[in-house]
C-alpha cells in the first residue's frame, strides 16, 4: 500500500485522483487546496489530512518523511496548469514521485528544469495522458501501424465542450495560468495524434481566440485539421440543445467512436504507473513542444484543404 499526498484538492478532477488512489488499494494521506470546498472526500477517503497553507501541507509532510513507516511515497498534482512545475519539483523534494495532470508544463525548458530535480533528487514525474489507455485509441494506432498505404489518411479532430461565464472569471481563463485553450484543454488530443500518428512534422495555426481555436497539424502518418472550442456556439445543430459537448475523430471519413470509456482512465493510468510503465517527462515532451508552439504561432489563413470545416461557419 502506497501513501499519496494530493495537491489541488478542490479542482475538477481531483475526485478522479482520489479515486484512483482508493481504488488502485491505497492511501490518500493528506490534501491541500487554498480552496475548502472538498467535501468529496468525505466518500472517498474521509481518514484523509486536509490543509488550505501550503505552509502546514509542507511541514506536516516533512514530519511524515521522518519516519519510513509514515513518509509518503506520492505527491498526485491537480493544481491550476502554471503551479504544475514548482509543485512537482516539491514533492520530488520532499522524496516523493509525482503523479501530475495535464499539462504538465508549458515549454520544452520547463520540462528540462523537471528532469534536473528528478537527477537532484532520484526520484520520478509521471504525467497523465489517459487517452494512451483508452481501448479505442490503442486499437486506432495498431490499425494505423498495420496499415501498408503509402499515403497519409486524413483526419479531422473536434472538440467543443460548453463553458459558461465562470470559466472567464477562473484561472483558466486566464492565459498566464492556463496557458491558453490549445494548452488546457486540447493537450491530451495532440499526445494522443503523435502517439497514433506518429512524428510532428509541421504545424500551422489558422484561428487563435480567447474561446476557441483551430489549425493544421502534419504527421509522419497523417494529416490533421483540429478545432477546439469552449463556445456552446459552435455545437453542430445535432447536438444543439441536447448536449453541451460535442467531440468527434474522423479519419479518412469514417468516424472513431471513443465517446465512452473515459471515466476509469485515471484508475488505469496510476495501475499502469505503480506497476512500473508511467509515462515520464520524455513520454510528456512531444505534446508539450506542440502546444508551446501552437501557444506561440500566428494566426495565418487556411491554404488547399488544410481548413477544419467548421472555420467556414465560425461562431463569433
Amino acid at each position: 500500500m502506497k501513501r499519496f499526498a494530493l495537491i489541488g484538492a478542490a479542482g475538477y478532477i481531483a475526485p478522479r485522483h482520489m479515486m484512483a488512489i482508493r481504488d488502485t488499494g491505497n492511501t490518500l494521506v493528506s490534501a491541500y487546496d487554498i480552496n475548502d470546498s472538498v467535501g468529496i472526500i468525505d466518500s472517498i477517503s474521509p481518514q484523509s489530512e486536509f490543509f488550505t497553507e501550503f505552509e502546514r501541507f509542507h511541514d506536516h509532510a516533512c514530519r511524515l518523511g521522518r519516519q519510513p513507516e509514515t513518509a509518503l511515497d506520492y505527491v498526485a498534482i491537480c493544481s491550476p496548469n502554471y503551479l504544475h512545475q514548482p509543485h512537482a519539483s516539491t514533492g520530488m523534494r520532499l522524496g516523493c514521485d509525482v503523479i501530475c495532470e495535464k499539462p504538465l508544463v508549458p515549454t520544452p525548458e520547463h520540462l528540462d528544469e523537471l528532469a534536473t530535480v528528478e537527477k537532484e533528487t532520484g526520484r520520478r514525474v509521471f504525467n497523465i495522458l489517459q487517452l494512451r489507455h483508452h481501448d479505442a485509441i490503442v486499437g486506432l494506432r495498431e490499425k494505423v501501424a498495420a496499415d501498408t498505404r503509402t499515403s497519409k489518411h486524413e483526419v479531422d479532430l473536434t472538440y467543443i465542450t460548453s463553458r459558461g461565464k465562470w470559466y472567464m472569471e477562473s484561472w483558466k481563463g486566464d492565459p498566464r495560468k492556463s496557458f491558453g485553450l490549445a494548452t488546457n484543454i486540447g493537450v491530451h488530443f495532440f499526445d494522443m495524434l503523435h502517439f497514433v500518428f506518429g512524428r510532428l512534422q509541421r504545424s500551422t495555426i489558422h484561428h487563435s481566440a480567447t474561446e476557441k481555436a483551430a489549425g493544421y497539424l502534419e504527421y509522419e502518418r497523417a494529416r490533421v485539421r483540429w478545432f477546439l472550442s469552449i463556445d456552446a456556439g459552435d455545437l453542430p445543430e445535432t447536438v444543439r440543445g441536447k448536449k453541451s459537448t460535442y467531440r468527434s475523430i474522423t479519419m479518412d471519413g469514417a468516424e472513431v467512436e471513443f465517446s465512452d470509456g473515459f471515466t476509469e482512465l485515471h484508475t488505469v493510468s496510476y495501475r499502469e504507473i505503480l506497476a512500473g510503465r508511467g509515462f515520464g517527462l520524455e513520454d510528456a515532451r512531444h505534446c508539450v513542444e506542440t502546444v508551446n508552439e501552437i501557444r506561440t504561432a500566428r494566426a495565418v489563413p487556411a491554404r488547399d484543404n488544410e481548413g477544419h470545416p467548421f472555420l467556414r461557419h465560425l461562431h463569433v
